[in-house]
This record gives structure tokens, C-alpha cells and sequence, in this order.
């Protein structure tokens, strides 16, 4: 019977310790939430979501990418790779705003307006000015 209870108490031991560990482990992962975009020898952050879209953007970083320009507000280029999305309608985007149209289309907005279509947030850049209606090269640094 000692034999039982003494298992038994080794058990609880070790399930509270793997789970302490796991925690642990938990912790200890580098969460980025910032990253330095480069546009026009100009650096910025873009500050990140937390999600699924942001995570697989990260493993393709460093990054160079020659951006299109579109509809006078915004730079666009379709990524090699989909990312996974969840996509929603925001109503309003702002200046500055770093979205996922679908699947595999990277889109910085560099002015603000309404919208009726749908995107993956990835982040947002501060202060970004007016990018002008050429084609630009941006490079994401991890």
C-alpha cells in the first residue's frame, strides 16, 4: 500500500513539473512584434499582429521586394508562397497599414480611405508618407 501512494505521489510530482516546464518553454519563446521595413533608403517599423499570417511572413524575411503600384494608394506584390489568412473586413483603411489580400498578396497602403473588400492584417507602419505612383523597392528585415 506505502508502494500506491508513493507512486501516486510521484505521479502528481511529475505531472506538475512537466506542466511547470511546458511554461516555462513557453516563456522563453522570442515573440517579435516589430520589424524594420526599408523604403527609399528611408527605415521604418512595422509594428506586427499576433497571428497565424504574421508568423509564416516572418520565416520568409529577409526579404526584397519590387512593389507595384495601384489605385493611388497603395504598393502590392503576390508572394511566391500563401500564407494561411483570416480575412475581414476592416471598413477603413489607414496610411501606413501592411494587409493580406487573399492568400499571397502583400499589400502596404500608403493613404487612408474606405473599403468594402477584405484583408489579413499584418501590421502597421507609423508615419509613412506618401509613396507617389511608381513602383517602389521595399525590403522587410527580420
Amino acid at each position: 500500500m506505502k508502494k500506491l501512494f508513493y507512486v501516486l505521489g510521484l505521479l502528481i510530482l511529475l505531472t506538475g513539473c512537466s506542466s511547470n516546464l511546458e511554461i516555462n518553454s513557453n516563456k522563453k519563446e522570442k515573440v517579435i512584434n516589430m520589424i524594420k521595413i526599408v523604403i527609399d533608403n528611408t527605415e521604418y517599423n512595422l509594428n506586427l499582429e499576433d497571428n497565424d499570417t504574421v508568423k509564416e511572413f516572418l520565416n520568409l524575411l529577409p526579404q526584397e521586394f519590387n512593389m507595384k503600384e495601384l489605385n493611388g494608394n497603395e504598393k502590392y506584390i503576390y508572394l511566391d508562397k500563401s500564407l494561411p489568412s483570416n480575412p475581414s473586413n476592416p471598413r477603413q483603411i489607414n496610411a501606413g497599414d501592411v494587409m493580406l489580400y487573399g492568400d499571397n498578396c502583400l499589400v502596404v497602403f500608403y493613404k487612408s480611405f474606405t473599403t468594402s473588400y477584405s484583408y489579413t492584417k499584418i501590421g502597421h507602419i507609423s508615419n509613412l508618407p506618401d509613396l507617389g505612383n511608381n513602383d517602389i523597392l521595399v525590403k522587410f528585415i527580420r
